[in-house]
């Protein structure tokens, strides 16, 4: 990557930590290009020199976010998978990646569960693209794990895969927003404890 890739880079990553900030705050409609601007401390010009409209930023910003949670569940439970484990520790190794990812991000994740559920957003299509990705993975480890007999044969794959990840979603920012005070190892127990209930036994 040369040094014009790299520095256009970093000045997407400011404008996308910006306005998830900023939109996190006081919503997409009240937030302006100016202010995303200021925020990342960029010329106005800048922002629509790399998207076209806010409106593209805020589905870029989507789009990487998700794509970076998705890569993290995808390391982890490779990186399980590897050193040895089983499904059921992938599954668990999934679990605390998103915690640690929503732990570092809350404001993308807060953005990111409110947009599931509007239906009038230019941007939906590639929100739910994107969200199938996530939740593919957790069905590919969920599949591996029934055709080893490793998890239950009653599984209903799809719909499971997409409970865990809203469950993971919304006891996070539960998490992050009431109980600050629990540590991520403590949310990360509590959570396996209830998938082994869940998903636990073989056929």
């Amino acid at each position: 990557m040369d040094s014009s890739s790299t520095r256009r880079q970093a000045t997407r990553q400011k404008l996308y930590e910006a306005a998830v900030t900023l939109i996190a705050e006081q919503g997409f409609s009240a937030t302006t290009v100016d202010e995303i601007a200021e925020r990342a401390g960029v010329a106005k010009g800048t922002v629509y020199y790399n998207f076209a409209s806010k409106s593209v930023l805020f589905e870029e910003l989507l789009r990487h976010g998700v794509e970076l949670l998705t890569a993290s569940l995808r390391d982890a439970a490779e990186s399980t998978t590897r050193a040895g484990g089983g499904s059921a520790d992938a599954l668990d190794a999934l679990v605390r990646a998103g915690l640690v990812f929503i732990e570092r991000y809350p404001s993308f994740t807060q953005l990111y569960v409110a947009e599931l559920w509007r239906t009038n957003r230019s941007w939906n299509s590639t929100l739910m693209a994107v969200r199938q990705e996530t939740v593919a993975v957790v069905e590919g480890v969920l599949r591996t794990g029934v055709e080893r007999g490793e998890l239950s044969g009653d599984i209903d794959v799809p719909l499971t895969s997409a409970a865990l990840v809203g469950m993971v979603l919304v006891a996070a920012l539960d998490w992050r927003s009431f109980q600050p005070e629990r540590s991520l190892d403590d949310v990360h127990a509590a959570l396996s404890r209830l998938l082994q209930g869940r998903v636990g036994g073989g056929a």
